[in-house]
């Protein structure tokens, strides 16, 4: 059976990894049937034949999950379509400083929330008062 899988590159922590088409029985090192490209972690570039892969695929070669990956988030040019995570750790007195300020900034609303709606019921009475005193003079 044909697996897409990676074959890695590179030196001691620095990994590089070519793309490639090889028998399952074979090692990891071993010759390969077809290089579809490579990508390099560190960096994320990739350059990668993706029409070549959906090929071998359709003739029942299987990736491997992370090929799938790369597989699923390649451009038309063969480059990867990263996407850097937005979302940023807080130490425990960050997050607990966030959350005060989070809880400051609402109670703040709710108390000017409060004075609009007071202001207003003040208001509509004020409106009302001048609009009684008419109908009782009359």
């Amino acid at each position: 059976m044909l697996k897409i899988r990676l074959k890695r590159m590179g030196a001691k922590k620095d990994p590089h990894y070519r793309i490639i088409v090889i028998n399952s029985t074979t090692k990891r090192e071993g010759r390969p049937v077809e290089e579809l490209g490579f990508y390099n972690p560190k960096t994320k570039e990739m350059k990668f034949n993706l029409a070549s892969a959906q090929e071998w695929v359709k003739k029942g070669a299987q990736p491997t999950d992370t090929v799938k990956y790369l597989m699923a988030n390649c451009n038309a040019d063969g480059s990867l379509n990263y996407k850097k995570p937005e979302t940023v750790k807080l130490s425990k007195k960050a997050q607990a400083k966030a959350e005060a300020e989070a809880k400051a900034k609402a109670e703040a609303e709710a108390q000017a929330k409060a004075e609009a709606e007071a202001k207003a019921a003040e208001e509509a009475a004020a409106a009302e008062a001048p609009a009684e005193e008419a109908t009782a003079e009359a």
